[in-house]
C-alpha cells in the first residue's frame, strides 16, 4: 500500500501521512490548524511505494475527492490493469470515472518492448506481414518498419519496463 502524505491548504496547520482511506478520513476529522480551526482541504502527495503505483498516482490525478477510489484500485488492480490505465488516462487522454468503468476495457494496444523495432520484429515473427520465407528473412529492414510504426505507436517507460503502445 503507499504512504501518501495529506498537506492542508491552510498554512497555519500541520498534514499528516497516511496509508489507507480510513486512516485519512480519522485524521482529517480531527486535523486543526494552529489558530484550532479545522481544516477541510487537502492537497494529496504521493511520498513511497511501488513504482507503478506512483506512476498510477501521476496519471490519477490525486485529489482529496479521488484518494478513496484510488487506494481502492492500487488494492485491487493487477499489474496490467494499472499499465493500461496509466497509459490510457496518463497518456492518451481518456476520461475516466472509477465508479463507472473498467481499465480493462479501454481501446489501447500495449506491449512489452524495448524499441519500436523490437515491436516490429515481433510483429514479423507473429505473422503480421504475411508469411515470409526463411531466405528472405535476413532482408528484412526491421529498423524501416519500426519508424513506420512510430506513426501508430508510442513508447513509454512505466515502473522500470518499457512499453509500446496505441491509443485507439
Amino acid at each position: 500500500m503507499p504512504r501518501l502524505h495529506a498537506q492542508p491548504y491552510n498554512i497555519a496547520a500541520r498534514g499528516f501521512y497516511f496509508d489507507s482511506a480510513e486512516e485519512f478520513e480519522a485524521k482529517a476529522k480531527t486535523c486543526v490548524s494552529d489558530h484550532g480551526e479545522p481544516v477541510e482541504e487537502f492537497e494529496i502527495q504521493f511520498i513511497d511505494g511501488e513504482e507503478i503505483d506512483c506512476a498510477l498516482a501521476r496519471a490519477w490525478g490525486l485529489f482529496q475527492s479521488n484518494v478513496h477510489q484510488y487506494l481502492t484500485a492500487v488494492d485491487r488492480w493487477v499489474g496490467h490493469q494499472k499499465r493500461r490505465f496509466i497509459v490510457a488516462v496518463g497518456e492518451c487522454g481518456y476520461d475516466f470515472d472509477p465508479h463507472k468503468n473498467d481499465p480493462d476495457l479501454f481501446d489501447v494496444d500495449l506491449y512489452e518492448v524495448d524499441s519500436l523495432k523490437e515491436l516490429a520484429e515481433r510483429f514479423v515473427d507473429e505473422g503480421l506481414f504475411g508469411d515470409i520465407p526463411d531466405r528472405f528473412a535476413c532482408y528484412i529492414d526491421y529498423h524501416a518498419i519500426g519508424r513506420d510504426l512510430a506513426c501508430d505507436y508510442s513508447m513509454i517507460e512505466i515502473a522500470g519496463d518499457h512499453y509500446a503502445y496505441r491509443c485507439g
